[in-house]
């Protein structure tokens, strides 16, 4: 479940303008409800966690946090106020503590005991600043701080605020407040040169800086993709640099190899990424990280560990081992320097073993825990964690099952006696679960030792304890405002109070207003009021705020009884369908609150096998997208841009199955042999339900200028003598004698007999303006549809019944419907046709002039 934390700025900086107009906070703002849009677009975003913090002082900058869904996390973004100083070093440090306020108490961190990569709660921290000179009660500060001081407890057990599985990104805004008039850079968005770029760097992460409202949807549309599972690691060589390799992949010694100069892939800092089991949808690991010291029950408390872990590999090549049944991990690294050096290499059979200084007793370096290996088609490097030491224990296991059959001798007890020796106490457990998995014999004894002292575990239950105070304190002080500035209190030198008639006169007309008395003139001294006018209501009318039952009038008593116990029980409903229009009725603020409606969807079924490939869905309509998870519109279009589809196997070039259908067609004769045989002729424009250029469209369902040409020169093949001219054949049918008739879940189906096939099908006008209700009735649907989806509109456009005219009007109807949807796509090709059919309409109408002035 990924944690995306936004921290905005809310500094009285962020009140300067752009060109636009527009503040620099209100941009942010935007900016959120931008990505929250485009990350709403993937299906996992259901289980996404949202939180907002600000500049204020601690705990007040916390707008939402653990407890708060999306709608309070969209009301407090909306209601955010630009005052105060640019604290950025004391917000992100309430910003980190916030994400690791449960982490003591699910004991995901593991301290002193490994670090289980698949033990995460991944993480996306992203700032909105303008980048300008940190401020705060001491001064302007040149670099950025972080505090210290950290009110959660077991801060002091991690050296920096954050964790391995939080990254911080930060979007830096320079939009200038005049227009520019310099073209605009294209390309990737290089970072900012402020203090927070260098945080973020140390983190995983990465700044942007923001010059154009373009570049700002670029690195929003980048964000989203940075949404990953994984753990931050620092990947560090060790020992000499390996021997150069030529072309054949094989090493050439003769090639000199630089040991001594820095190149960038000796040291990398990049995210390994962990993915979730398909089955479960969580992580799933056996074997740690190790520890960078050796636990042991003489130390007194466990020492402060590096946030990232850092992991030396030799270059020294090796054999990758592995033995059936033994579990192993296998992680993805980023792209980097590190990556492209070893894929370059060329060399997927062999492998470079990895290291944790000082994570064995014995050995300063520590033992190797896993290698980096390519895989076998060179497109990544994967990280294969393995347990400590295994190039001891896998030849010994090897040999337990292989040779000793499961009955070890006591020469091989002995050997692997003196294994456990060099094995951290934390790899004991999932040691013994590994050998339990592969049906060994039970090597370890059941009285395992974790390595740690009774002190250090008292210490760690005792800050668990204390982080469940302290986590309902800052929760509980979330969403609260913080306390407004005393006011100066002047004195009055005037020399006179006020005077007893103007008091005495103000609480009378208190009374008046709770409807204890009622308002009387002559009470009141207008001398005190000079220049004001008091309004006096009917005497008649009095307020309804009674507080004795006593003071209700007789005549008033069931009515007022009556209005007490609907305002009670709430169960009178005075209009019919009160409650129900109340029940749809949704602020416009909550409107589009799409998360909180995912989060009530069940979830998918998960596939029988999860290894077979997935199963195309082939029936039907072979041009249906899948809409799970996504909510576009086109007004999203400057965002999303053309979706291109990939053809599905199997997919016919022309939908035009007789299985689907629908239309019912009777063509006249054509071929006399035909007719003899009872056969139907196959071409003519009413015998398909859509041109096969329209039907072959792009994968976004948006014809092309060719096929438009195509579908008006289909529309406008009306003659004056009402037949039909399909272009491209000598065939000649009927105009409004013959039809294709659609309907919506009906299939009716003409089977010709020898000798019994008519020659035609006479269409009524009543059935004509049947057919052309049902159209429009469709036409109406298939506009309110989401997505690009034409080729049904023009199918039914195709299928009008009547005159050029009509079909026409048909078109005109279209457009409209189209425009109170905003389908500004699909209204710029239906005016092309419409063109069209206009064009064809003037040139009948010249030729039918000029046939009657030449007869």
């Amino acid at each position: 479940m990924p944690i995306l934390l936004f921290l905005i700025d809310t500094s009285a900086s962020m009140n300067q303008r752009t060109d636009l107009g527009t503040s620099y906070l209100d941009i942010a703002k935007g900016a959120v409800e931008l990505f929250l849009k485009l990350r709403a677009r993937d299906p996992a975003s259901r289980g996404d966690r949202y939180m907002l913090v600000t500049y204020d002082e601690p705990p007040y900058c916390i707008k939402a946090g653990w407890k708060e869904n999306h709608a309070t996390f969209m009301s407090e973004l909306k209601n955010l106020q630009a005052s105060g100083l640019t604290t950025l070093g004391q917000a992100l440090r309430s910003s980190f503590d916030l994400l690791n306020l449960n982490r003591l108490i699910s004991g995901i961190d593991n301290y002193g005991q490994g670090r289980n990569p698949f033990f995460l709660e991944p993480s996306i921290l992203i700032t909105i600043t303008d980048g300008n000179k940190l401020t705060s009660t001491a001064g302007v500060q040149e670099e950025l701080h972080l505090p210290l001081n950290s009110p959660l407890p077991g801060s002091e057990l991690t050296k920096e605020p954050f964790r391995w599985d939080q990254r911080l990104f930060a979007l830096v805004l320079r939009l200038p407040g005049l227009a520019s008039t310099e073209p605009e850079h294209l390309g990737s968005v290089p970072t900012d040169e402020s203090a927070i770029t260098q945080m973020c760097e140390v983190t995983g992460g990465r700044s942007y800086c923001v010059r154009t409202q373009r570049m700002l949807n670029q690195c929003l549309e980048s964000l989203v993709q940075k949404i990953q599972s994984g753990v931050v690691i620092n990947f560090e060589k060790t020992g000499p640099d390996p021997l150069p390799v030529g072309e054949d992949g094989l090493t050439d010694s003769s090639r000199p190899s630089n040991s001594f100069a820095a190149q960038p892939w000796h040291s990398c800092h990049k995210l390994i990424y962990v993915r979730p089991n398909s089955k479960t949808g969580v992580p799933v690991g056996h074997w740690p990280i190790p520890e960078s010291f050796w636990p042991d029950q003489n130390l007194p408390s466990l020492p402060p560990r590096t946030s990232h872990p850092v992991v030396r590999f030799s270059c020294v090549d090796c054999e990758p081992m592995v033995i059936d049944k033994l579990p192993f991990d296998k992680y993805e690294l980023e792209p980097s320097p590190l990556t492209q050096y070893i894929l370059e290499r060329k060399s997927p059979h062999t492998c470079w073993q990895v290291f944790v200084t000082s994570s064995g007793k014995y050995n300063e370096l520590g033992y190797p825990f896993g290698y980096l290996k390519a895989s076998t088609t060179l497109t990544c490097v994967n990280l294969f964690v393995m347990p400590y030491n295994y190039p001891v224990l896998l030849p010994l296991l090897d040999d337990l099952f292989k040779v000793h059959k499961l009955k070890p001798n006591l020469k091989w007890r002995q050997a692997f006696d003196s294994y456990l020796k060099t094995l951290p106490p934390y790899y004991l457990l999932p040691l013994k679960k590994a050998l339990r998995m592969m049906g060994a014999p039970n090597l370890i004894s059941d009285n395992l030792d974790c390595g740690l002292s009774y002190s250090v575990i008292s210490y760690l239950k005792k800050l668990s304890q204390q982080t469940k105070l302290e986590s309902e304190r800052i929760l509980a002080s979330v969403g609260k405002k913080p306390p407004q500035e005393i006011g100066i209190k002047v004195k009055n030198h005037s020399g006179g109070g006020v005077s007893f008639t103007h008091s005495k006169n103000f609480r009378k007309l208190l009374k008046e207003i709770i409807g204890e008395s009622a308002p009387r003139l002559t009470e009141l001294n207008t001398k005190e009021f000079a220049g004001f006018q008091v309004g006096l209501l009917n005497k008649d009318l009095k307020p309804q705020t009674y507080r004795n039952a006593y003071d209700i009038p007789r005549r008033g008593l069931l009515d007022q009884l009556t209005r007490m116990r609907s305002n009670l029980l709430k169960t009178h409903k005075f209009i019919v369908g009160q409650d129900e229009d109340s029940l749809h009725s949704v602020p416009v603020a909550q409107m589009g609150n799409y998360q909180e409606y995912l989060k009530t969807l069940a979830s998918p079924l998960r596939e029988i096998d999860p290894d077979q490939p997935k199963r195309l869905h082939t029936f039907g309509n072979p041009f249906k997208q899948d809409k799970k998870g996504m909510m576009i519109d086109e007004a999203d279009e400057f965002v999303a841009g053309p979706q291109n589809k990939v053809k599905r196997p199997g997919e016919p070039n022309s939908p035009l199955s007789s299985k689907r259908r629908r239309n019912v067609t009777v063509i006249p004769d054509v071929h006399e042999e035909k007719r003899e045989n009872g056969q139907i002729p196959p071409d003519g424009f009413l015998s398909k339900s859509a041109p096969p250029e329209l039907m072959n469209m792009a994968g976004d369902g948006v014809p092309h200028h060719h096929q438009l040409d195509s579908l008006s020169d289909d529309f406008t093949s009306l003659r004056k003598d009402g037949l039909i001219h399909k272009p491209g054949t000598h065939a000649l049918l009927g105009g409004s004698k013959h039809c294709s008739v659609s309907v919506d879940d009906r299939k009716a189906s003409v089977t010709p007999t020898l000798g019994t096939v008519p020659n035609t099908l006479q269409i009524t006008p009543a059935m004509a303006q049947g057919i052309n209700a049902d159209i429009k009735h469709q036409l109406m649907k298939e506009v309110r549809k989401f997505g690009r989806k034409y080729e049904r509109i023009f199918i039914l456009l195709e299928e009008v019944q009547g005159s050029l005219a009509v079909k026409k009007q048909f078109v005109e109807f279209t457009i409209k419907e189209a425009a109170r949807f905003k389908r500004r796509v699909l209204i710029q090709y239906l005016e092309k046709v419409l063109e069209k059919i206009d064009s064809h309409h003037h040139l009948n109408n010249v030729n039918h002039i000029n046939r009657r002035s030449s007869c």
